[in-house]
């Protein structure tokens, strides 16, 4: 057991197999021991394929497959026929699930019909079960499976919706609008000489016998007798103005647009769907201003020597978002890998200016190496970055979800279509690259339980606090630091054997080919009491002692358990994304720090208060009141922006305590007496450090400036990767 035990720690603290007892991953096609279940989703009842269906009064514009059969089946599975139609339309279910697996695409009824053909064929009774089950579909759509097609499909058939609903009613305001301005113009030359002329008179009596009227003569009658209110020459000028501007939008295609052509709002960069927002402005002003004025047109109100001044400055200090509201939003669809810096730099000006643009960004690798290579891992980076500098920027909407979790988000989905201002959706697909065949569904399943890539989102719009705005609620358990499922096995003396078991961050790399170097198998007759479950592993704040390593749970092709360990490098990642979890958590309201601080402090006055003989409990109000030791804070921000940018400083009154700065050196990083971060000791790191702490922070708050060792390696890399904070 001691030279198994020397071997197994070789292994953890240097990564190198250096015997012969322990196995590489490659090519044995283990997977976590939590997927033992999972080896084929298509005889699974779960949220997918999904069912993108049209406009619904309640919002609805996403449907599970199994949702759509049910609301079928408790229509039609009745009487003492109803279990046999339950159990064909079930089993058409499945054959519809497996083709969409296979690549299949194209209406639910069109699917429905392409499975039921060889189901019925081959007996009678299926046939008329689910004749009548397709008597009863009244819900059709496409279907979608979760793969790297999943997200853009999804949001831009959201979108779609959407703008359908403000055309509907742009569509109407434009008509009602034209109506009522035309019937000015006709008011005004019914009422002038040529509307009272014979001939005019004449054209509009319609059919009949005209003989038997002299319109000369009534001609001259209504010329003498009806009093003249025709309209100015400046305002007939401006009515016929204003319905030309009408007609000619392009805004959305309407009746009374003289064109046919639209503006297309749907991009795949950010840059195209800014250049298109920055030249379209001025017509979207005008048409705006043309609206606003026919209003006022309409009922009468209109007064040059007040209003003539106000709309000539009309949209010189932007739009109203009620203004903005009356026409289409963008929508961007990225993908994260194809991303290059100008374009990155456009998403943050969109995001920072309010522009009504949603953007969908797409990750399809979670688990890359960090940037400073030489095997660093820093998983969901990219992503992570960017969901913190949007929600820094705390006017934009934020849903970061994996594809895998899309139905449950749907309403947050609509509400951030439905936000005013500019909206970040970051999606991780599933589609990884090393996950071999694994489906994406579950790969991003798994991301979304080893908390490598969580569900939150944030809405502006829902309050003025944290409280209000954040949510982790479709997060899996989100109060532990992993989610806990039961695994039941057999071990090798056949008694069944039942446990709690944490699904880390550990288990989500194990499903990744690229990452089998950190992974060496225990063969079975190795197997003893030094093998200690990861969970246990990375609960620990430092390093143990090593009499034990870290081991997980896998199973073989044939679902028989294997045990495998871990080395230091991917422990110590777990720890970090635990660690970038729990600041998640505290913005969400769990496990809060100043909460729990409080708290303990209220107590500690509530016990003495108690010794205190004829002293009653200290209150709430004299907990808040209580004195706080001062402790040094960091310089205000006031003084931070008079910084060169050479200098490298931190804007401590935006810093939201996510430790990622104080985890790389807390010697170069600490917090003042208000938890916020700020630089203690320039020479007690390197610009390295400074750049990855910049590169980590979740608000974009650290700017490196200039480096103070001109030796340091590696120097050129790292001034361009941090001319992004200056």
């Amino acid at each position: 057991m001691e030279a198994d035990l020397q071997t197994h720690v070789a292994f953890y603290l240097t990564g190198k197999k250096l015997s012969t007892h322990l196995d590489a991953l490659d090519g044995l096609g283990l997977r976590p021991a939590l997927f033992a279940g999972y080896r084929d989703l298509t005889h699974l009842r779960y949220d997918f394929p999904l069912v993108l269906v049209a406009e619904r009064p309640d919002g609805t514009f996403v449907e599970p497959l199994s949702g759509l059969i049910d609301g079928i089946l408790d229509r039609v599975a009745q009487g003492v026929d109803g279990e046999r139609i339950r159990k064909h339309v079930l089993r058409l279910e499945q054959e519809i699930r497996v083709r969409v697996a296979s690549g299949s695409s194209g209406l639910f009824s069109a699917l429905w019909d392409q499975a039921a053909a060889p189901l019925g064929k081959a007996d009678r009774a299926i046939a008329e079960s689910l004749s009548l089950a397709r008597a009863n579909l009244k819900i059709d759509g496409e279907v979608i499976d979760c793969n790297a097609a999943l997200p853009f499909h999804l949001f831009g058939h959201a979108w779609s919706i959407k703008q359908g609903q403000r055309a509907r009613q742009f569509s109407q305001d434009i008509e009602r609008l034209v109506l009522k301005l035309s019937d000015i113009i006709k008011a005004d030359f019914v009422n002038s000489d040529a509307g009272k002329s014979a001939e005019n008179l004449k054209a509009s009596f319609g059919t009949g016998p005209l003989d038997n009227f002299d319109f000369e003569a009534m001609s001259r009658i209504l010329t003498k007798s009806s009093p003249r209110q025709n309209l100015s020459d400046t305002r007939r000028r401006r009515v016929t103005n204003l319905l030309a501007t009408l007609h000619a939008q392009k805004f959305f295609r309407t009746a009374e647009t003289d064109t046919g052509e639209t503006y297309s709002f749907a991009f795949d960069s950010c840059i195209a769907a800014l250049a298109a927002y920055r030249e379209r402005l001025p017509r979207l002003i005008e048409l705006a201003r043309a609206m606003a004025i026919a209003e006022l047109e309409i009922k009468g109100e209109y007064n040059e020597s007040k209003h003539d001044l106000l709309f000539d400055s009309f949209g010189e200090n932007g739009l109203e978002a009620s203004d903005l509201s009356l026409f289409p939003d963008y929508l961007v669809r990225l993908n994260a890998a194809g991303m290059t810096g100008p374009e990155q730099n456009t998403l943050t000006e969109i995001l920072s200016v309010d522009l009504p643009i949603k953007i969908v960004v797409q990750t399809d690798d979670v688990i890359e190496e960090s940037p400073l290579g030489n095997g660093h891992l820093a998983f969901a980076l990219r992503s992570r970055q960017l969901a913190s500098m949007a929600m820094g920027m705390n006017g934009v909407f934020v849903l970061q979800s994996p594809a895998s979790n899309l139905y449950q988000v749907r309403q947050q989905i609509q509400r951030g279509l439905d936000y005013s201002g500019p909206a970040l959706f970051s999606v991780f697909s599933g589609a990884a690259t090393g996950s071999g065949e694994l489906p994406p569904y579950l790969i991003a399943a798994a991301a979304l339980e080893s908390r490598v890539f969580p569900s939150f989102t944030f809405d502006p719009a829902a309050g003025r606090d944290w409280a209000s705005r954040f949510s982790l609620d479709t997060n899996p358990q989100a109060a532990l630091d992993w989610p806990l499922r039961e695994f039941a096995y057999e071990d090798e003396k056949h008694q069944s054997v039942a446990q709690q078991t944490p699904f880390t961050l550990i288990d989500f790399v194990a499903c990744d080919a690229r990452y089998s170097k950190h992974f060496a198998r225990v063969p079975r007759t190795r197997w003893n009491g030094t093998l200690t479950p990861v969970g246990e592993t990375v609960a620990r704040a430092e390093r143990g002692p090593l009499d034990s390593v870290p081991c997980l749970m896998m199973v073989d092709p044939e679902n028989r358990l294997q045990k495998v360990i871990v080395d230091e490098k991917l422990i110590r990642e777990a720890r970090r994304c635990r660690d970038m979890w729990n600041s998640l958590q505290e913005l969400g309201g769990i496990n809060n720090s100043h909460a729990e601080r409080l708290l303990a402090r209220e107590n500690e006055i509530r016990e003495a208060s108690v010794q205190t003989a004829g002293e009653a409990p200290a209150s709430a109000s004299a907990v808040l009141a209580a004195p706080v030791t001062a402790t040094p804070v960091a310089p205000p921000a006031e003084q931070e922006a008079e910084r060169s940018p050479d200098e490298a400083y931190i804007e401590t009154a935006r810093c939201s305590t996510c430790n990622e700065c104080t985890q790389i050196n807390n010697k170069m990083f600490a917090y003042d007496g208000n938890k916020q971060a700020y630089i203690a000791d320039l020479n007690a790191g390197t610009y390295a450090q400074l750049v990855e702490a910049a590169e980590s922070c979740q608000v974009s708050i650290i700017h490196p400036g200039k480096p103070r060792n001109p030796n340091e390696a590696g120097l050129e890399e790292l001034l361009k990767r941090a001319e992004v904070f200056i």
